[in-house]
């Protein structure tokens, strides 16, 4: 394997992009150039600052481009280019979006959604499975979508989704079912009571004066409190449980594994 950095970039190098807009806090690009410097692969990924208008011009541009060999999308573009591709997974029809695009030879562009797969590879990186537990997610917007279509698609015994737009929880709910028709799925509320596996998909507790996303009272031990937000570590969720006597799981592992996972599906 040679070792190359990224200023070795060449005619061969094959180019990927994250899809945004705004883009400047965008995180995909240092982790997905440091797996392809790791694996030895001639690739490199740079930002495109794209407006939702123009989006469509951009993808018929990528089909003709050979050098680009994906890209990762994200806000505000997901449901978009799902619209835009040939081939998506059934996890991403179902979402009516992608994360993740890569371009084949013949052109044609193929989608996934991999933020709930990158969050339940960082539980179980930490020994914590959700096949048979019951899980309590709290969150209806993007991230905690994926999380629970991927928690059902795992073989949960049963998700809980709580909102406060209950209207919200509820037709994620029925999305879910739709999609995974054997699963057990309901709506609850504040109380994550009687769950194994506690999760906050929501992004309360990214700043001092949120308020708490569930009712953290009714933490107990052997509960595992999981959380999507990666700054600050500890969340005020997480503190609340740790001093409950739960284990708890940290935002970060989620990016950390859906970096691999979106560079295995970009081939690199």
């Amino acid at each position: 394997m040679t070792t190359r950095s990224l200023t070795d970039i060449t005619g061969n190098t094959k180019v990927l992009a994250i899809l945004a807009d705004p883009i400047a806090h965008v995180k995909a690009p240092p982790g997905i150039n440091r797996i392809a410097i790791a694996r030895g692969r001639d690739a490199v990924m740079v930002p495109f600052q794209v407006a939702p208008e123009k989006l469509a011009t951009l993808i018929e541009g990528l089909r003709a481009l050979k050098s680009f060999d994906g890209a990762v999308v994200t806000v505000p573009h997901k449901g978009a280019v799902a619209g835009h591709c040939d081939v998506i997974s059934d996890r991403a029809r179902a979402m009516g979006a992608v994360n993740v695009l890569r371009r084949e030879d013949d052109g044609r562009l193929v989608g996934d959604m991999l933020d709930g797969a990158g969050f339940l590879a960082g539980l179980a990186a930490a020994g914590i499975g959700v096949a048979g537990k019951r899980v309590y997610l709290v969150g209806a917007g993007g991230a905690a979508s994926a999380i629970a279509f991927a928690v059902a698609e795992a073989g949960a015994a049963h998700l809980t989704l709580a909102n406060r737009t209950r209207a919200k929880a509820e037709d994620l709910c029925a999305r879910i079912l739709a999609a995974y028709p054997g699963a057990s799925v309901s709506v609850g509320d504040a109380d994550p009571s009687g769950h194994d596996i506690v999760i906050n998909g929501t992004s309360l507790g990214m700043r001092a004066s949120d308020s708490l996303p569930l009712d953290a009272e009714r933490l107990a031990p052997p509960m595992v409190v999981a959380e999507v937000i990666m700054v600050p570590e500890i969340t005020p969720l997480l503190a609340a449980a740790r001093e409950k006597g739960c284990r708890i799981h940290l935002g970060k592992p989620m990016l950390d594994h859906q970096l691999e996972l979106m560079a295995d599906f970009l081939k690199l």
